[in-house]
């Protein structure tokens, strides 16, 4: 095997962790609401950005997504989010059969533990959904861009792609987890309207920001692998 192999094996395993670890990551941190107060006032927000805990970890799997598309293609980027989809159901699997499982004596408290680690069918539901969708979206637009640019402007699909995907699973998440899935499913009362506004956007400005920080980190990524191995999307992989 070769060494120029072996290394374009690493970045492919280091990728996949990255997406698969920030995405279970994000499935389990999903139940806590963060707010972070910014320095000046916006219409809907205010002056604090209200966000699922899942945000920050869950932006982290749109750096690894579009790192993986770019340097092995369409196709391999795609398979990436359907195993990922796949192991969030592992994940929650497992969680939920431990905390049916019989607990000892000197366990944590049992009701804590389900509280913490057990995210509420409304969250799962909408994570799910959202995840399904804006994966996918972003890989498809990333590769449109990709042919549009013919290959030039990494900056532009990263960017480009990212911030489209994010809408979506904002929009997603926040309606069904915290509005349509209590309502129909008769799990627990909506958020009020302003209180839905509040969370999606800043949910979406912090993904964002994230999305535009982490320009220079793809092109790091992607010129570092291109430098030591010969990664490159084929037409085949497109």
């Amino acid at each position: 095997m070769s060494t120029s192999h072996n290394r374009a094996t690493g970045m492919q395993v280091a990728l996949i962790a990255l997406f698969t670890t920030a995405l279970v990551t994000a499935q389990l941190t999903a139940t806590k609401i963060l707010g972070f107060s910014i320095p000046f006032s916006l219409p809907i927000t205010g002056d604090t950005l209200i966000l699922p805990g899942a945000s920050l970890a869950y932006a982290l799997t749109f750096l690894a997504s579009d790192c993986y598309a770019e340097l092995y293609g369409r196709r391999a980027a795609h398979v990436l989010v359907n195993i990922g989809f796949a192991m969030n159901l592992v994940l929650l699997g497992l969680v939920w059969g431990t905390i049916a499982a019989p607990a000892a004596t000197s366990s944590v408290d049992p009701a804590a533990f389900a509280t913490v680690l057990g995210a509420s069918t409304n969250v799962v539901l909408g994570s799910l959904l959202a995840y399904v969708v804006s994966q996918n979206w972003d890989v498809f637009v990333f590769h449109r861009l990709r042919e549009y640019t013919e290959g030039r402007a990494l900056w532009l699909r990263n960017v480009g792609s990212t911030a489209t995907s994010q809408a979506l699973d904002t929009v997603i998440f926040v309606s069904v987890a915290f509005y349509l899935a209590p309502e129909l499913l008769g799990l627990g009362s909506a958020l009020p309207v302003s209180v839905l506004l509040a969370l999606g956007v800043g949910q979406y400005l912090l993904k964002l920001l994230i999305a535009v920080l982490d320009t220079p980190l793809v092109y790091a990524i992607v010129g570092y692998a291109r430098s030591r191995t010969d990664a490159r999307p084929t037409a085949s992989a497109d």
